[in-house]
């Protein structure tokens, strides 16, 4: 089993007691994430509901059909009359048609409830991952994110649809079969029943076990799947390394790790629902060797004994199924901890608060800013660092690599805020502005510019997806990029590939300052804009970049002269 920190952890036997396990395992149960997916299946109470009413239904004439087995063997036994036994036989038929449509609408409606609500959850998720702090992302892998996102969610999905669907009904079943066992014969039914505890307690102590298990399996595939997500997306650096061999040793050995927690689970489900069903085998036969001691002793009737025997079974079933289930919604209870474990990540940067100016000139300044990452916290970024830039100047930061010239670009953008000093703009510090209404002022063209798996179109619009269509054209023109791009056969609506691959560096660099054209930003930030890019390539950006520049704050992050030297400053940083 696992701890809370995902480290294995080993008890001996003699180190817990009965009790202390049982305890143990009710708290675990109590501690599922059934409360926060309640509150998203209210959402479709309607369904639920209705689906209830037919779930009671098709479980309710389950139940009855064992009575018209007993009036038809009672019948065939003392009157021998051919019309009780055609009577009951039309009657059981109407009930099993009956219970088939009523069956078919409870899967229905359960189904589609649970989807929507699995749908939900995943939109939820999604929503609250892109709302998260870039620091967050710093600390995370995105396969493990993804994981959580796609395993996870399918999990939990089973659960909610199909399995809560499932263990109703057989709940009903098990219920229900127990109360017409009473009212048959409450002899035979406490004689049954004395099986119950001994499963009771198993489903408990198992299920604890099995819940721990699948957190750990769900953890481990998120790993393989970390593996899997860095490998494909590097998959031309693997090409060039030939490091395929290392890789799908890797990935393998990760998903050998899955396997063998995997393995374990699935023993303790295994070894409990083999327990289940055996328990309630067990009780039919000796439900059939006391009963047929009394029909003997004629205490009850064949038929009494038949209808018994009908719900024994039905009961043993429904405690399988039950046991089987169990199981399930353990696994779902570990997939559930580590999805709702990021639901109650929080930002500190609250995208829909602080103020924004309605009057903006566009100068910036960082007073005595401190800075290290939040995940090297040991490595100092920035230290005591000042900087300056009036309205519609350009200022030239540059130094060695590793020096701290992007993050001041990130901390312009307030993708993270500064652990000593202040940034303002407009004299405003900008910790007080709306975070989004910032990052709309900013425009920005990074050395790599990401572009989405989608036209070419789209990426333009991305900078403002409300600009016309004149917009778009005069930003890709003034960007440079109108002419290669109506040069390919759909133009626009050219598909750029994963992260660009279909274009050239310059080609998705145009791109690149055409959506922030397209944005109009009063102040930009320009990351090596052009240090990837060959004599040619840089020409076209050069002049696509002093456009994008004219009559905004630029701060200019380069390496070499020819990108600088039209600046109004260069300024150097070294050593933070």
């Amino acid at each position: 089993m696992t701890d809370p920190s995902g480290k294995m952890k080993q008890y001996r036997p003699e180190q817990v007691s009965a009790g202390v396990k049982l305890r143990r395992s009710m708290q675990a149960f109590r501690t599922l994430p059934v409360r926060r997916l309640t509150a998203l299946a209210m959402s479709q109470w309607r369904r639920i509901g209705l689906g209830s009413i037919f779930l009671l239904i098709s479980s309710g004439a389950g139940l009855l059909y064992p009575q018209a087995v007993r009036w038809i063997i009672d019948a065939a036994v003392s009157s021998q009359n051919p019309d009780t036994i055609d009577q009951a036989t039309a009657w059981m038929v109407l009930l099993f048609l009956v219970q088939g449509i009523a069956t078919a609408a409870r899967s229905y409606l359960f189904t589609l409830a649970g989807e929507r609500i699995v749908a939900d959850l995943r939109r939820a998720l999604y929503n609250r991952l892109i709302g998260l702090d870039v620091a967050f992302f710093d600390a995370t892998r995105t396969g493990d994110l993804l994981s959580r996102l796609a395993s996870d969610t399918q999990v939990l999905q089973n659960t909610v649809s199909v399995n809560v669907s499932m263990a109703a009904r057989n709940l009903a079943l098990l219920l229900g079969g127990i109360a017409f066992l009473a009212w048959t014969s409450l002899k035979l039914t406490l004689f049954m029943l004395c099986i119950v505890p001994p499963v009771a307690i198993a489903a408990v102590y198992n299920g604890r076990r099995i819940r721990r298990y699948a957190s750990a399996t769900q953890r481990a595939l998120s790993e393989a799947s970390e593996v899997a997500e860095e490998t494909l997306s590097g998959v031309r650096t693997v090409r060039q390394f030939t490091a395929e061999p290392y890789e799908q040793q890797r990935y393998g050995a990760a998903i050998e790790t899955s396997f063998a927690v995997a393995k374990m689970r699935t023993k303790f489900a295994s070894t409990f629902f083999g327990l289940t069903s055996f328990a309630g085998f067990a009780a039919v036969a000796m439900v059939v060797w006391h009963g047929g001691h009394l029909v003997l002793e004629g205490q009850i009737s064949p038929g009494d004994l038949t209808s018994f025997v009908l719900y024994t079974l039905t009961i043993a079933f429904s405690l399988g199924a039950l046991g089987g289930l169990w199981s399930d919604f353990m696994r779902a209870a570990g997939a559930g901890e580590r999805v709702f474990e990021l639901m109650d990540e929080r930002s500190e940067m609250h995208v829909d608060q602080g103020q924004e100016l309605s009057a903006l000139q566009g100068q910036l300044s960082m007073r005595g800013v401190g800075f290290t990452y939040p995940s090297r916290p040991d490595v100092k970024v920035l230290e005591d660092f000042d900087l300056t830039i009036a309205p519609g100047q350009i200022v030239a930061l540059v130094g060695p690599s590793g020096g701290g010239k992007s993050t001041v670009a990130a901390l312009l953008c307030r993708l993270y805020d500064p652990d000593e000093g202040e940034i303002y703009l407009d004299e405003v510090n900008i910790r007080s502005l709306n975070p989004d209404w910032l990052r709309r002022q900013i425009g920005t063209v990074s050395q790599e510019p990401l572009l989405f798996s989608a036209t070419i179109r789209d990426n333009i619009l991305y900078g403002n997806p409300q600009a016309s269509e004149v917009e778009l054209l005069e930003a890709a023109k003034a960007a440079n990029a109108h002419d290669f791009i109506t040069a390919f056969p759909d133009g626009y609506e050219t598909t750029v590939g994963e992260r660009g691959v279909r274009l050239s560096g310059g080609q998705k660099q145009r791109i690149a300052i055409a959506r922030a054209l397209v944005k109009n930003p009063k102040i930009l930030v320009l990351d090596e804009a052009t240090s990837a890019l060959d004599a040619e390539s840089e020409h076209l950006v050069k002049e696509a970049l002093e456009r994008l520049m004219q009559g905004r704050t630029t701060l200019l992050i380069a390496h070499r002269l020819s990108t600088v030297k039209d600046a109004d400053e260069v300024m150097v940083i070294s050593d933070g």
